[in-house]
């Protein structure tokens, strides 16, 4: 349906560097350069206002952006998306998170309708190789089967984050049906090239804080194709993170008051369910 994209080499390069330097960032702030969570190095007012919001059980939403040099790193023929979120578990302890993240067989029932299909491939202590079948649906829907890197680090009794990188991404077609194939990864619609994710979790105020960030790259919208292929790389970077906080809130939610052997009070329950990236 969608006009053909191809992968650029400068394409990847742009998102690879604005990626390594993400990373540097993140480095530096696990070794105590900056916050842990991010929400903790607001303005107090922010900070206030957004620790009540996620007590409550709402996810806090913010898009970032990594500049080199204080200017914007340009990406010629692809889209950058940068967004953190981060949302509270009540109850819950440190190894009920990691229980519901490292659970990978188990993500097509944590995160349906968004992954359709989930298992892991290899594991290694803390090192996993997963694949993942997202599937999309705004305006049109889009199939894409993923394979992970992932790995977990403890920092200490209260802390855990984890690295994951997508190292391969190949759009669907047909998929469900007698001639579903896979698109050359690259060469494709472009609907999702790469993806980068940092993990950081928390146990203090008596449960567990839960951030994400996330950094994909999609295809640039082509003329006349805005009102198809613009929502999904606009809203539906955005729109998946919310989905995905929510849905890991949920899972350790039940899974914190199945330990318990008593129901979870969950005053953010989900009103709407999103899908997206």
């Amino acid at each position: 349906m969608a006009r053909a994209a191809t992968l650029k080499p400068e394409t990847r390069a742009a998102f690879q560097r604005y990626v390594q330097l993400t990373d540097q960032r993140n480095q530096r702030e696990l070794h105590g350069e900056g916050p842990f969570l991010w929400i903790d190095g607001l303005a107090e007012a922010d900070r206030t206002e957004a620790h009540a919001r996620v007590a409550a059980g709402e996810v806090e939403i913010a898009r970032l952006e990594t500049r080199e040099n204080g200017k914007a790193i340009p990406c010629p023929g692809g889209l950058l998306h940068h967004w953190i979120g981060t949302a509270f578990v009540p109850g819950a302890t440190l190894q009920q998170l990691l229980d519901v993240l490292e659970d990978y067989d188990r993500h097509a029932d944590y995160y349906r309708p968004d992954v359709e299909r989930s298992r892991i491939e290899s594991r290694d202590g803390d090192h996993f190789r997963v694949f993942l079948r997202f599937r999309r649906t705004k305006i049109i829907t889009v199939v894409l089967d993923t394979e992970h890197d992932v790995q977990y680090f403890r920092g200490g009794a209260a802390r855990a984050h984890s690295r994951s990188s997508t190292i391969r991404i190949a759009q669907v077609e047909d998929a469900g049906k007698q001639g579903e194939h896979e698109k050359t990864p690259g060469d494709d619609d472009g609907f999702l090239w790469g993806m980068e994710t940092w993990w950081r979790l928390e146990e203090r105020d008596k449960g567990v804080y839960v951030q994400s960030e996330v950094v994909s790259l999609t295809r640039d919208i082509p003329m006349g194709l805005g009102w198809m292929i613009g929502p999904f790389v606009t809203s539906v970077p955005k729109e998946s993170l919310k989905f995905t906080m929510e849905a890991t809130r949920r899972a350790a939610l039940r899974n914190s008051s199945v330990g318990r052997g008593a129901p979870a009070k969950d005053p953010g329950r989900q009103r709407d369910r999103l899908r997206g990236w």
